[in-house]
């Protein structure tokens, strides 16, 4: 059975941290392929200087061009609107029905999944999983999926490596202070912000 994880975001924009955490996932968990999934208008925050979700969804190409085992997906801006994570398992369900898949969130989304829409859907659709920020909140995940597998049933993967200190907020404040971000997205994706002026 092929496994395949789904790896949500605005990527706005995407950088290295992102990339490593997906194939970090991808080796920890023996995945065949993680796609990267440009949501088109996030449910959970409000983004004032979110770019366009053909952008956004260009620059994870970009990002993920010559990596084995990682692609994208635009399930999500296709569909528009609101970007309900069941609907985006659904949908991969349906393309790939012989798959198991694996749904990868940050620390901060996994210990608020119970609030998502439909989670008791989520919960038999997808293996959850996420990665500590910390130690301190590795023993939160990890008691946290405990009580996911104990009420709902849920199969949890909660793996503990390190994550690369980069987030798409410091990439835009970056950007827009007019410092150098070589060091947080890959060039690809640099040269694609500095041609379009995203984030200025």
């Amino acid at each position: 059975m092929q496994k395949i994880g789904i790896y949500g975001g605005t990527f706005n924009p995407v950088h290295l941290g992102h990339i490593s955490l997906a194939k970090r996932f991808r080796k920890a968990l023996g995945l065949d392929t993680v796609f990267l999934v440009p949501t088109a208008t996030p449910p959970h925050k409000v983004h004032k200087d979110l770019a366009g979700g053909d952008e956004r969804y260009e620059m994870c190409k970009l990002a993920v061009e010559g990596e084995e085992g990682l692609d994208v997906s635009d399930v999500e801006l296709i569909r528009g609107g609101k970007s309900y994570t069941v609907d985006t398992l659904l949908e991969f369900h349906r393309r790939y029905p012989d798959s198991a898949l694996y749904l990868i969130t940050g620390a901060d989304m996994f210990l608020t999944l119970e609030q998502w829409y439909r989670f008791g859907d989520i919960a038999h659709l997808a293996v959850l999983c996420a990665a500590p920020r910390d130690e301190d909140s590795a023993e939160d995940l990890y008691r946290y999926a405990d009580r996911l597998r104990a009420v709902y049933g849920a199969q949890t993967a909660v793996v503990n490596f390190p994550l690369l200190p980069i987030s798409s907020t410091l990439v835009r404040d970056r950007l827009r202070a007019g410092e150098p971000v070589d060091d947080l997205v890959p060039q690809a994706v640099k040269q694609y912000i500095c041609e379009r002026k995203l984030y200025q």
